[in-house]
Order: structure tokens, then C-alpha cells, then sequence
């Protein structure tokens, strides 16, 4: 069974930075695309962004295109997220998600396996 452990979330003030990191284990990681999601209480769960297998191809929500960086290490079985400039539109609990292909896309329906999520919180 596989299972995905994020951590690295926290409080920050608007403008800072925060490094998540998402830990695979119990299968097989580096044939997988990896995504990041993340969901506000009250809102449906938005695509953030993914990595392909190989770390060749990521694709970026509008809105964190040039704040945020996903990044993965298959050696260590583990997915980045580099979030820089943060917002307080960003506060959401973070989710990794293995994708059922090694391809990044960006409907949830798309991944089988999701972490239990980090909180974030951004204040101004």
C-alpha cells in the first residue's frame, strides 16, 4: 500500500517562504507523476501543480506560476514544493498525490493516492 506523508507546512507572513516535502513509501515512486493540491474549507480542491516521472516536465497553476517550484529526488522517494512570495490567498492544507501515469496532469480524478495534507497559513 502506498503511502505519501507531507510536512514542511506551517505560519508564515506574507512574503516568506515555505519548503513542503511529500515522502513516498510501500510502492513504486519514481514511474509516477507526483501532483501538489490544495483545498480551503468551504472550496473544492484546486490543482497547485505536478512533476512527470522523470522531473523532465512540470506543469503550474496560474496562480503559483513563477512563486511556487515542484521538484522531486526518486533516490529518496520524495516530491518539493518550493513555495516562494507567498500570499495570504495560499493559506489551504496541502496534499501530495501520486498520479496513475508518469504523465503531470491536473484532474484530481487523475491520481490514486493522496497524502493526509499540510496546513499552511500565510498571514498579512
Amino acid at each position: 500500500q502506498v503511502q505519501l506523508v507531507e510536512s514542511g507546512g506551517g505560519l508564515v507572513q506574507a512574503g516568506g517562504s515555505l519548503r513542503l516535502s511529500c515522502a513516498a513509501s510501500g510502492g513504486t515512486f519514481s514511474t509516477y507523476a507526483m501532483g501538489w493540491f490544495r483545498q480551503v474549507p468551504g472550496k473544492e480542491r484546486e490543482f497547485v501543480g505536478a512533476i512527470s516521472w522523470s522531473g523532465g516536465t512540470i506543469r503550474y497553476a496560474d496562480s503559483v506560476k513563477g512563486r511556487f517550484t515542484i521538484s522531486r529526488d526518486n533516490a529518496k522517494n520524495t516530491v518539493y514544493l518550493q513555495m516562494n512570495s507567498l500570499k495570504p490567498e495560499d493559506t489551504a492544507v496541502y496534499y501530495c498525490a501520486r498520479a496513475i501515469s508518469g504523465v503531470p496532469v491536473r484532474a484530481d480524478n487523475e491520481y490514486d493516492y493522496w497524502g493526509q495534507g499540510t496546513q499552511v497559513t500565510v498571514s498579512s
